[in-house]
């Protein structure tokens, strides 16, 4: 049954699950697995399972705001996983992507540029023209200027000092201690699973060894700079805020470069309102967001 006054909001990635409930009195959050992406095969039915498994037991909310990976490019899924999970909670439902989400809750819903950059990176822009989603193609064609972008050029880097190809860098010295046992850093990527998440570790080292001057490094992170301001000029040519999130962006160094490039791009950097959940339970409560026509709802 739903209780009324109570509003559950998911933030469904491919790492991980979380949900708040609030209700009139009283929050709760829990966090659980998160699943492939309502593209992957079974997605469907791998993200319900997730979010239902988060929600009981207990009374059911009356109304379920979700933002999950993989609902911008399977709109169809997105639909039936709210058909879903309205039947099994007897709530009302509202999908969309998590990128959506975030940008409801980092904005709060008004018009302008969220910029994702954590492992991988994306930009999605809402102004009067529309809404604008840039690279988030994964690390195999996009993902430009991410933490496994970075992890890559460092490797690539690496590799090529090792063999007398490019410069010496600090980065070789940082980069085996990082991977250690590994004997190099080749054979380090050939055993990585999956191999864009373990990339996106090593980023934290590019950006110090870059802070500290090698020049090697200074040039992987001037680019990623440049590649991240690009996404976020390309997601929007009137809007002006941009809000920054991902662990790149928490980077102090990094983190000052990025929003003077943007500044210079003619853009200033917002202050986030909230995140993905609160972006949920917004979405879930109002339909005159420029993002509606990107909800699929099921009542």
């Amino acid at each position: 049954m739903s209780t009324a006054g109570t509003i559950a909001a998911i933030d469904l990635g491919k790492t991980r699950c979380r949900l708040l409930i609030s209700g009139d009195s009283h929050q709760v959050t829990r966090t659980g697995d998160g699943t492939p992406g309502l593209a992957a095969p079974g997605g469907v039915e791998s993200a319900a399972a997730a979010i239902l498994a988060l929600l009981e037991p207990g009374p059911m909310p009356r109304a379920l705001g979700v933002g999950a990976a993989g609902a911008w490019t399977a709109p169809t899924a997105a639909l039936a996983l709210a058909e879903t999970l309205a039947a099994a909670t007897g709530a009302n439902v509202a999908v969309a992507s998590d990128v959506v989400t975030a940008h409801i809750g980092a904005l709060g819903g008004a018009p302008g540029v969220l910029l994702l950059a954590g492992t991988g990176a994306v930009a999605l822009g809402v102004d009067a023209d529309g809404v604008r989603l840039v690279d988030g193609w994964g690390p195999d064609i996009g993902d430009f200027g991410s933490g496994s972008w970075l992890g890559r050029e460092a490797v690539r880097a690496v590799q090529r000092a090792a063999v007398g190809l490019g410069p010496a860098t600090t980065l070789q010295q940082a980069v085996a201690a990082h991977i250690s046992p590994a004997p190099d850093a080749l054979s380090w990527t050939l055993t990585q699973q999956p191999l864009a998440r373990a990339l996106g570790t090593v980023a934290p080292l590019v950006l110090d060894c870059a802070e500290h001057g090698d020049s090697v490094a200074l040039e992987i992170a001037t680019e990623a700079v440049r590649l991240l301001t690009a996404s976020a000029l390309a997601a929007s040519a009137s809007a002006r805020e941009v809000a920054l999130h991902g662990g790149l962006t928490e980077h102090l160094w990094f983190g000052a470069r990025l929003e003077d490039s943007l500044s210079n791009g003619g853009r200033r950097v917002a202050p986030t309102v909230g995140d993905a959940l609160t972006g949920a339970q917004l979405m879930m409560t109002r339909r005159d967001l420029p993002h509606e026509r990107f909800v699929h709802r099921a009542e």
